[in-house]
């Protein structure tokens, strides 16, 4: 045995334990430094070889002898042999290097030349990941609940007929808001009655996209949960519920609803989702203002992607109608004063725009690995390709002055997706009819896309509202019933385009047929997040 042969950690181990075993045996009066004992008996051991070193000087049954000796004796493995870069105990030919160390997984060793075998614990693997040709994600179901219809047909037929959902708030009193959302056959009635808006919409819209992609409970028992997941994401959260406790505080904490933590956070809907469902994989929410839903998709569509998940619950809910929910937005100056007219409130890109309008509402879409959707014979919507998002590092409220995050927001999903600007032929925009806001959209969408002449541009939020974290799954789903159905909606209330818009690129206010090849759908929020998603007509290749 040569002195390399003592470079591994453990040999060293090993060594000073005979030498402690040594030293108490011998009750050496003289006190040595610790370096001065090591190299005595690492002298020993060179001379008399490291393993017989060991087994002869431990004689006497003590617990160092007894683990050294349980350590020596598992049964040798060929299988590890000669496999590279495995490191050895004892009776290695080359030293263990720091790099090794980092390298090799401590599943097999060799001692005195011969290799043995550490178990993993179970559900560990120690192969290396191979490398595999990406994952193909698809959209194979959708479930929305939206001021204008909770089904999806339902709801973009609306779109198609420039049917608004805006109305007057009729009782301010929001616990007593007159609606026709109903969690019947959903969500379970004592749910219904603890839960906030915001959980109940996500949850229904959530199942209501299980329901379209045909998962029923015959299926979910047959799917492996572990690889199923939900991330659909709220940009406020429980707001009533939050409000309803500071409330009850005024009076005592014990007043207070105790599930009243719980149901404010964001996560909760994905929580609950994933309780009722038992799916047990990636599981949590996205909180990114009004890009939330677009967040979520993209993370959700990572997962399958990576190969961690096949199919994933994703898009995002928000109940913000309330007094503190449009007292903050009127406060920071964003809200339309268009109070005489509800239904022409909302009108992106037309001169008169003042503000958006804040809605309620969830859109939740199911996605799946491609060849899982097809080996359950599901029906396919449309294919995901990929997206990005930014941030504009500028501003609370405001985009970019240049629309520089903006522009990089798109030509990140664009390379990320592999896709050709001029293959993009429709833009479901954020367009939330804020003054700057569209005007700054826009001019990035042609600065972008402006050389293709089949380019058209439309905003959903002139009909429901916005919707705040909801808006992008919501919009995703009208985008992916534009490519399902071959027509694009209107934009009502473009009655005066603002200066320097091309109405050959905005859709007017009547429903146009369209060929799409490649959609875009944008959200942004406060803060500066910017987000894009691209969706395209599903092919076989």
């Amino acid at each position: 045995m040569v002195a390399s042969d003592l470079a591994s950690p453990l040999c060293t181990w090993l060594v000073a334990a005979c030498m402690s075993a040594s030293f108490e045996k011998d009750h050496t009066p003289k006190r040595l430094g610790q370096w001065t004992k090591r190299k005595k008996f690492v002298s020993k051991c060179i001379n008399r070889g490291g393993a017989y070193f060991v087994s002869n000087k431990l004689t006497n049954g003590s617990g160092i002898q007894t683990l050294i000796n349980s350590c020596l004796t598992f049964e040798p493995c060929n299988e590890f042999n000669n496999s590279k870069g495995q490191f050895t105990l004892l009776g290695s030919p080359t030293a263990w290097t720091r790099k090794q160390r980092s390298m090799n997984h401590p599943a097999a060793h060799s001692v005195s030349g011969k290799t043995v075998v550490v178990r993993p614990a179970d559900g560990v693997t120690t192969k290396k990941k191979q490398l595999t040709k990406q994952r193909r994600v698809v959209v194979t179901g959708m479930g929305v609940v939206t001021p204008i219809g909770d089904d999806t047909d339902v709801f973009y037929n609306n779109l198609l007929e420039g049917v608004s959902g805006i109305s007057e708030i009729e009782a301010f009193d929001c616990a007593q808001f007159a609606t026709s959302f109903s969690t019947d056959g959903w969500v379970s009635p004592k749910l219904s009655k603890r839960a906030d808006k915001f959980t109940l919409y996500l949850l229904t819209a959530g199942k209501k996209a299980l329901a379209d992609a045909e998962i029923t409970e015959e299926v979910i028992g047959k799917l492996d949960k572990r690889r199923c997941g939900v991330i659909i994401g709220s940009a406020l959260g429980g707001m009533a519920i939050f409000q309803d406790a500071i409330e009850a505080l005024r009076v005592s904490y014990k007043k207070m609803n105790p599930f009243c933590i719980p149901f404010t956070t964001t996560n909760i809907g994905s929580a609950l989702l994933a309780m009722d469902l038992g799916w047990m994989g990636p599981n949590y929410s996205i909180s990114s203002a009004c890009a939330t839903s677009n967040f979520c998709i993209l993370n959700a569509a990572h997962h399958i992607i990576t190969g961690e998940s096949d199919i994933m619950l994703c898009g995002g809910s928000d109940a913000a109608v309330l007094p503190i929910g449009l007292g903050g937005f009127m406060a920071c100056g964003s809200l339309s004063q268009r109070n005489g007219e509800p239904t022409k409130a909302s009108r992106p890109w037309d001169i008169n725009r003042d503000g958006f309008v804040i809605g309620d509402g969830a859109g939740v879409l199911l996605l799946e690995d491609l060849e899982h959707a097809k080996r359950r014979g599901a029906k396919i919507y449309a294919e995901f390709l990929g997206g990005s998002y930014t941030c504009d590092a500028y501003h609370l409220t405001e985009h970019h002055p240049d629309g520089s995050g903006l522009a990089l927001c798109i030509e990140k999903a664009l390379a990320q997706s592999g896709v050709a600007k001029e293959d993009v032929n429709y833009v479901n925009a954020y367009g939330s009819s804020t003054p700057r806001g569209d005007l700054k959209e826009y001019q990035t969408l042609i600065r972008c896309f402006g050389k293709n002449p089949e380019l058209r541009v439309n905003s959903t939020k002139s009909m429901t509202g916005h919707l705040l974290g909801a808006s992008g799954a919501v919009e995703a789903v009208a985008t992916v019933k534009a490519i399902q159905t071959g027509w694009v909606h209107p934009n009502i209330n473009l009655e005066n385009p603002d200066e320097g818009m091309d109405m050959n690129v905005l859709v007017g206010i009547k429903k146009e047929p369209l060929d799409i090849k490649v959609a875009l759908s944008n959200s942004f929020g406060f803060g500066g997040h910017n987000s894009s998603i691209l969706f395209a007509p599903y092919k076989c290749i």
